[in-house]
């Protein structure tokens, strides 16, 4: 009966996915109306006790290629004993001060700024977010520029790491961010497709946060929140992989748990709460159609699959430690286990494989840790099922900061420190 049960799971999830490559082929119909006037735009930092890192983002933006003004730069913070606003005070840039302190979650600091800016009757044409942590090549926004007169609405950059030599936690949790943009962004980018921002290293066209009032997305993942949104409101987005950026990723493994318990969670909430909305639009063949379907389906077939292997290994391990089998069929038994085991590694191995090769040229891993990474991030994988067992199992779970260490430098950046 488990096994009827597996293979029915299975086969919807085949099902969902084949339906999704075909709608895919579809494409989005919207049209993209170009810009030609150079863009303003603002720099948003939610940075609350960012002092040891904050400097080389800084930095980074003094060094572009084009000219940035630093007051059109807002860093946010939630404290004046924060010893990021002397440092903010020091490059003449703006700080908003956090007034709601039991808001705790980014997107409520973004939209704190964002109305700010909107209340001084300030106009910016982009709105560009960026973690404290976050270093940018020089040509960050002279590439993202150029996609915005192209006539994207949104544009996410790419991301690469600061220290994922550290160990082998920030190397897998660095390749966290390759697999949505390399594998699926990239896909989507080339059906027309509504995009996954992830966290940090986008902008947003003023109008639309103009035209909201602010930053209504404050989730716990107040980034796939956006998305949600601009698949509802037909918002084209593109994925610029010339408009390159650094951060820093966790050391420890109960930190990855923690940050990605966090994006589970907040994967649900959002969903809960577009999901309506978005099951409504689907009703109506309009010209975003496939990114709405897509968005729809989500993880759903990636879950059904995890159900049933879950279910089937169950089922065996219920058999061996039964007292009816005799010797022989629970050495089968255990045999069949951790063949299953084994086959489903050995596919993640070829599946991370398959991504390091692909990023093989922009990737800062060196070949030491790329051997290291392409054993464990099976296992890194794997432990999705943890945190998705807490997120489900915490009703209340809340933001936790991360702590940011890592001080590398734009120079040593440039120069391939630690990278090879």
């Amino acid at each position: 009966m488990i096994t009827l049960i597996c293979l029915v799971l299975i086969f919807i999830a085949s099902y969902m996915l084949i339906k999704e490559y075909l709608v895919a082929l579809k494409e989005s119909k919207i049209k993209l109306t170009r810009n030609y006037n150079e863009p303003s735009f603002a720099i948003i930092i939610p940075a609350r006790d960012e002092s040891l890192v904050i400097s080389n983002l800084l930095d980074s933006i003094k060094r572009q290629s084009i000219k940035v003004n630093t007051k059109d730069i807002y860093i946010i913070v939630e404290s004046r004993k924060d010893k990021t606003v002397e440092i903010a005070k020091s490059r003449n840039i703006n700080i908003v001060y956090r007034r709601d302190l039991t808001k705790k979650r980014k997107g409520y600091a973004i939209d704190d700024a964002v109305k700010k800016i909107l209340k001084a009757k300030k106009h910016y044409d982009m709105y560009f977010i960026f973690d404290a942590d976050n270093i940018l090549d020089r040509n960050f926004f002279k590439e993202m520029i150029k996609s915005y007169k192209k006539g994207y609405d949104i544009g996410i950059g790419y991301r690469n790491t600061k220290n994922g030599n550290s160990n082998i936690y920030s190397a897998a949790s660095s390749l966290t961010f390759s697999m949505i943009n390399t594998f699926s962004n990239n896909y989507k980018v080339k059906h027309n497709l509504t995009l996954t921002v992830s966290g940090t290293g986008f902008y947003i066209k003023g109008e639309i946060l103009e035209k909201l009032g602010g930053y209504p997305f404050n989730s716990l993942t107040e980034d796939y929140e956006l998305s949600l949104y601009a698949v509802l409101n037909n918002l084209t987005s593109t994925y610029n992989t010339k408009a390159k950026y650094f951060d820093e990723q966790p050391t420890s493994y109960s930190v990855t748990i923690k940050q990605r318990t966090r994006w589970v969670k907040g994967y649900f909430v959002s969903r809960n709460k577009y999901y309506p909305l978005l099951k409504e639009k689907l009703k109506n063949k309009y010209d975003n159609y496939p990114s709405v379907y897509i968005t729809l389906v989500g993880v759903k077939p990636y879950i059904l699959l995890v159900v049933s292997v879950i279910l089937y290994l169950a089922n065996l391990i219920y058999r061996i430690i039964s007292n009816s089998i005799v010797k022989i069929e629970i050495t089968s038994l255990l045999l069949q286990f951790f063949v299953i085991i084994l086959f489903i590694y050995l596919v993640l191995v070829i599946f991370t494989g398959i991504l390091l090769i692909k990023e093989k040229d922009n990737l800062r891993l060196n070949r030491k840790m790329k051997v290291k990474v392409l054993f464990y991030n099976p296992i890194f994988l794997a432990s999705y099922v943890k945190c998705l067992y807490l997120a489900l199992r915490n009703k209340d779970l809340t933001w936790e900061k991360i702590e940011h260490s890592d001080n590398i430098s734009l120079e040593e950046l440039n120069n391939g420190k630690n990278s090879r």
